[in-house]
């Protein structure tokens, strides 16, 4: 090969090297601005049954969490939290809203006037959770009823049939939530804005679960519970890691956690979940 050529593809090397370096500095640059600008991260939550999955926003897994939790604690069925989740979809799409059709607020947007109870009452989430859930459990066969059947009995609506539409979602959040299925509930988060409070998971845990065997270690909140209990727990914690400032969840041999944003093997296999809380160093500056 002549001097001249040799030169050439040198040269040609150099320029590939130097497009290379500048391809994988600004991969680099790319990913340190997203790792920084949280803003950019699209914030959800994810339920996953089979080959099908289904999302909400935060705040409202939030609020579906709570309903199934409530459920959970009542000694409901499944169905029941499919029932209300489905209709509170559709009356409010999950989120506690003040206003509605005449007199209606709420999740559920139930009426002062139909005898719901007061509007300030109505605007609690447990009190208009348990109020659909006492009217629910005294429909006759309310489990085998379609979605839509069990759901207008309960609310009376002018459009019964839109409580259908909803249906397969709200199975598969109840499903998660209800712990019917492992690993099933995942949630898609910015970095925490405060550091986690152990009192107000164990306060928010009482108030959707009722008593449970419980205890704080550092920044971890340890919930005693097996089987399907166990499982709700652990999704509820995920469902709230916004809400919470939660870092990360673990149990049955599975652990979550907000950097990873996903369902991985454990290290270690305990029968309690374990409900760690964002520290100093976990919170965006």
């Amino acid at each position: 090969m002549d001097r001249r050529r040799f030169k050439r593809r040198l040269r040609g090397f150099a320029v590939l090297a130097v497009l290379l370096a500048l391809v994988v500095g600004g991969v680099i640059i790319a990913i340190n601005y997203l790792n920084e600008n949280q803003t950019l991260v699209r914030e959800r939550c994810t339920a996953v049954v089979g080959p099908d999955s289904y999302e909400l926003d935060p705040d409202q897994a939030s609020n579906a969490a709570l309903i199934a939790g409530l459920a959970v604690q009542r000694g409901l069925p499944p169905r029941a939290a499919s029932i209300a989740l489905a209709t509170a979809v559709q009356e409010s799409k999950l989120r506690n809203i003040n206003y509605g059709d005449r007199d209606s607020v709420g999740l559920f947007q139930q009426r002062p006037s139909q005898d719901w109870g007061r509007a300030e009452q109505l605007m609690d989430p447990v009190y208009a959770t348990n109020a659909f859930y006492d009217v629910l459990v005294e429909i006759e066969g309310y489990e085998n009823l379609a979605v839509t059947d069990a759901a207008q009995q309960v609310q009376r609506s002018a459009f019964p049939e839109a409580y259908a539409d909803h249906e397969a979602e709200a199975r598969a959040f109840a499903s998660a939530l209800t712990g019917q299925s492992t690993g099933a509930l995942n949630c898609v988060l910015r970095k925490p804005t405060a550091v986690g409070d152990p009192q107000q998971v164990l306060d928010q845990l009482t108030t959707a679960f009722g008593g449970l065997q419980t205890s704080v270690n550092d920044r971890a909140v340890q919930v005693q519970a097996q089987g399907s209990t166990g499982w709700a727990i652990a999704h509820w914690a995920v469902a709230n890691a916004k809400a919470l400032n939660i870092a990360g969840v673990e149990h049955g041999g599975l652990s979550w956690s907000r950097e990873q944003a996903e369902w991985a093997v454990a290290e270690t296999q305990s029968d309690k979940v374990r409900i760690t809380l964002a520290g100093p160093e976990d919170v965006k500056e």
